[in-house]
């Protein structure tokens, strides 16, 4: 059998064409925070599950924020590149300076920024997530909003000149997805792009894939978790479980993100509530603070409760601890996570 000219040249290109980078699973360091580690033993404990990278923050890290170890740093890279582990992002905090969430005491939102770039730098990372606030700034989101654009366009040459993005998150209270576009764009995709939480969503009344359609041309660091979502007398309960448990169709999820972003590593930020958030969506006073959510994005949240179902808490085994729990919950996302993209 002859092979025709055009058959030859896509059977080539095919030989010729590099594999696809495998996707990297990651831990957020801060969802087993509670173990108190050292950074080493979190990053054995991160190639003993088979996790791939790692996002510190200064507390995991056991750093003065103000005025962090470049030496701690660079040794705590050194032994992560030893067991091959990335640290492509770091965690940072609140640098909106109207939001309760923002803590003056370590400097002004400018000076947290650019320690913050510091960490980055010494790590290699070239990405830092950040946060706005919480469900306290909800009542007035745009005016904190405006807030952190101005400090972030400020800085905008020393952003972008460090090489590294900040990554500001759809954190749980604070943002919907519609709005947070509007800041990334409002500010510039070369300084600020999305930390994306695929969890977060349910609590804003979001539907995940929702967020992710609108967030995920702008993400450059992701925060995973799975979620249950159903239908109770009083409206929705949400309980964030373990990957695999929820009925938010996570796999779909993480294979749309994927797609979407193929170098950025699934992120798992494992955090398991031990009773559901029951959002009142029969309530009147529920809705003050979400005045420009569309009808069609709610009727999205409210069909995804009508189709799920309860998944209640597991009591605690008896005799272990609650940092031992996280560990092994951590440990059975991430296996989960990697045989999902294998």
């Amino acid at each position: 059998m002859t092979m025709s000219r055009r058959s030859f040249l896509a059977a080539a290109g095919a030989a010729a064409a590099p594999a696809a980078t495998p996707v990297k699973v990651g831990v957020e360091m801060g969802c087993i925070s509670s173990a108190k580690l050292t950074p080493y033993q979190y990053l054995d404990d991160l190639a003993r599950i088979g996790a791939q990278a790692a996002q510190f923050s200064s507390a995991t890290l056991g750093v003065d924020p103000t005025n962090p170890d470049e030496a701690i740093l660079k040794q705590v890279r050194a032994y992560a590149a030893k067991l091959g582990i990335a640290l492509e992002a770091i965690s940072g905090r609140s640098i909106c300076p109207s939001s309760s969430s923002f803590d003056a005491r370590l400097g002004t939102p400018e000076q947290q920024i650019a320690q913050g770039l510091k960490i980055a730098h010494a790590f290699g990372a070239t990405a830092m997530r950040v946060v706005v606030g919480s469900a306290k700034e909800r009542a007035q989101i745009e005016t904190h909003m405006a807030s952190t654009a101005r400090v972030l366009k400020g800085m905008r040459s020393q952003i972008r000149d460090s090489g590294v993005k900040l990554a500001v998150e759809n954190h749980g209270g604070d943002f919907q997805a519609r709005e947070l576009k509007a800041l990334v764009e409002d500010v510039g995709f070369d300084i600020l792009g999305v930390c994306l939480d695929s969890g977060n969503p349910l609590w804003m009344l979001e539907d995940p894939h929702l967020t992710l359609e609108l967030l995920g041309p702008y993400s450059v660091n992701s925060h995973v978790r799975d979620t249950a979502v159903w239908r109770v007398p009083e409206g929705v309960a949400v309980r964030w479980v373990n990957m695999g448990e929820g009925n938010v169709d996570i796999d779909g999820w993480v294979k749309q993100f994927v797609r979407m972003q193929p170098g950025v590593p699934v992120t798992i930020e494992n955090i398991v509530s031990a009773q559901p958030r029951v959002i009142r969506v029969f309530d009147a006073a529920t809705f003050q603070n979400f005045p420009k959510m569309p009808a069609s994005e709610l009727s999205r949240f409210l069909a995804l409760a009508e189709r799920g179902k309860p998944v209640p808490a597991a009591p605690p085994p008896a005799g272990k601890s609650r940092s031992q729990q996280q560990l092994d919950d951590l440990e059975v996302c991430v296996r989960y996570t990697r045989k999902l993209l294998s």
